[in-house]
């Protein structure tokens, strides 16, 4: 970088403090100006990144660190954003109606800032404009777009990303796309639509900002609370509770909200559908931004359900439910063999899916993503439905004509397309505990269903290897990799075909994924994560058994060819 181009980003990040309406990113962008100007190199490398671009909204909307410029979610960014947001709405209404507009936001840091800021320029441009009044679970405001008919809903959060990030999710009504998406995630090319929209370098000051006009909805406890309506709806996803009330009883389960907002939520929707005892992890149940007790707040992440195993040992739980902080996930453990473990995202589907299949209506789908396991395809078969594969993400599979249950392995489940048309970490909760309990009863276990599906449709085993980079450059540079140089072999087995997803095939439009399969049945699948600075890869061996008695040694030989193919993933990723 010359010298002219050094002081044309010192003035631009000079300018940006001068119109931030937040006194701390203004103080943090004005010490590193200072910094730099006392030959501070460190602190020029931060000013470059903060001005290396614009966050780009796309179908995850927005998501990154905190903090001052354009590349970090701030104020100044989410206000710009919002206000391409407002443009979009009015141009699709072309007067004919006045757009509605959901907001919710999670317990991170400066999420009721942005919220209301939201709030402040669509009231502004004279929407109907619905404030969460408090922090809620992502589900409610999905939930809640679809029930007061909504054309948009936003919801901040960075659900399980690091304490120092947040985001930006945004939801659209039917008006705009028509009711399979009523309610659920902007995909393209709406979100291009919207990102054109989006005026980078507009002053704040002349996007109009209201400081009321918008209505706050009932809190928790008062008459209309928006939670306790919430739970009203998705309480009969599960059966009367007329002959279950023993059963349901008789569960014990610990529950974790992971300190983010779910915690309330999960427990009051257990305890609505009649399990009384119910366990909260003490450590993570309140609203936390800092996330103390572990790395990173995903339930998937290596320790972070430590605390829940722990409890769960302590009071002889059934069963542990945790969800992520913005509640739209479920992650599950249980006890199999007298050992605590976690269930893959995958086994849950299974599990959530065969029990669904049996009560849906005529006609519905079971859907999943092409990164989860084949395994709901033969559960589908086998109940004599039609079954569809996705691109990853909920906004492909919420889209899904007549879906009656859909899944990803990244434990996102939606049990109620037809109420949250987006992944429900709290409905799925309390199917998964209504299924527990129902073989408690009959003196089974989740552990024996999962060797039943296997015993009929094949022992599925599935394993993941993610690689996290500082350098994101690095990730283009692997996946061409495999487009171009692709193994020939893995797990003993020789690679039968290589498909780029780049290109999209018959059924699937593109996207920046690969699929390898081999001779032997197993499956990998490479793609770059989408909310976080990863590469994911996703394995899948399948193996016949005959019989209950034979699922161990052929869940012991898959899960061995899986580990093999892990290992030489790894090895070619130069990554052991």
């Amino acid at each position: 970088m010359n010298h002219t181009q050094k002081i044309q980003l010192l003035d631009a990040a000079g300018k940006w403090a001068a119109q931030d309406p937040d006194q701390e990113t203004q103080a943090e962008l004005q010490r590193l100006i200072e910094r730099v100007a006392e030959g501070d190199a460190q602190a020029f490398d931060d000013i470059a990144d903060r001005f290396s671009g614009v966050l780009e909204f796309g179908t995850a909307g927005l998501r990154a660190e905190l903090g001052a410029g354009p590349m970090r979610m701030n104020r100044v960014v989410v206000m710009r954003t919002a206000a391409g947001i407002a443009r979009f709405l009015a141009e699709k209404a072309a007067g004919q109606y006045i757009p509605k507009v959901v907001i919710g936001f999670d317990a991170r840091f400066n999420s009721d800032v942005f919220a209301e800021d939201s709030a402040g320029i669509f009231a502004a441009a004279g929407f109907e404009v619905l404030l969460m009044p408090s922090p809620l679970p992502t589900p409610v405001l999905a939930w809640a777009v679809r029930e007061f008919s909504a054309e948009a809903g936003v919801m901040v959060t960075a659900s399980h990303n690091p304490p120092r990030d947040n985001g930006y999710k945004v939801y659209v009504g039917g008006r705009i796309t028509g009711d399979s998406g009523r309610g659920a995630q902007i995909v393209s090319p709406i979100d291009a639509e919207i990102a054109a929209l989006i005026d980078h370098q507009q002053p704040v000051a002349q996007i109009q900002r209201a400081t009321e006009g918008w209505d706050v909805l009932p809190a928790p406890g008062a008459p209309g609370d928006i939670e306790a309506a919430y739970l009203a709806a998705i309480n009969p996803v599960i059966p009367d509770a007329q002959g279950q009330e023993a059963a349901r009883k008789n569960l014990r389960v610990v529950v974790s909200a992971m300190h983010g907002v779910g915690g309330h939520t999960m427990k009051q929707a257990l305890l609505n559908a009649g399990f009384s005892d119910v366990h909260m992890v003490a450590e993570q149940e309140q609203p936390d931004p800092l996330f103390p007790t572990v790395k990173f707040p995903n339930p998937e992440e290596p320790g972070a359900i430590d605390l829940s195993l722990a409890l769960a040992r302590t009071v002889d739980a059934d069963l542990v439910i945790a969800n992520d902080p913005d509640a739209d996930r479920c992650a599950a453990a249980i006890l199999d063999g007298g050992t605590w473990r976690m269930l893959r995202g995958d086994e849950v589907g299974w599990l959530l899916g065969d029990q669904i299949s049996k009560n849906l209506p005529e006609g519905k789908k079971l859907a999943n993503s092409i990164v989860s396991s084949r395994m709901l395809a033969a559960i589908a078969k086998d109940a004599g439905r039609e079954h569809e594969e996705t691109l990853t993400g909920f906004k492909w599979i919420s889209r899904v004509e007549d879906l009656g249950f859909g899944y990803e392995e990244a434990l996102g489940y939606c049990v109620a397309p037809d109420l949250v048309r987006d992944k429900d970490g709290i409905s799925a909760g309390i199917v998964l505990a209504d299924l527990a309990a129902q073989l408690k009863a009959e003196s089974g276990s989740l552990a024996h269903r999962l060797d039943e599906l296997a015993a009929k449709h094949g022992v599925h085993v599935t394993d993941q290897l993610s690689l996290r980079f500082t350098d994101l450059a690095q990730i283009p540079v692997l996946m061409d990799k495999f487009r171009h140089q692709a193994p020939e072999t893995l797990g003993g087995s020789e690679v039968s075909e290589v498909t780029d997803l780049s290109v999209g095939t018959e059924k699937l439009p593109a996207t920046n994924a690969i699929i390898l399969h081999t001779f032997s049945g197993a499956r990998v699948i490479v793609r770059p994560s989408g909310t976080e600075p990863k590469l994911k890869c996703y394995l899948e061996t399948i193996e016949p058994v005959d019989g209950l008695e034979g699922v161990r040694a052929a869940r012991t030989r898959a899960t061995e060819q899986v580990q093999a193919i892990k290992k030489e993933l790894a090895a070619y990723l130069n990554a052991n």
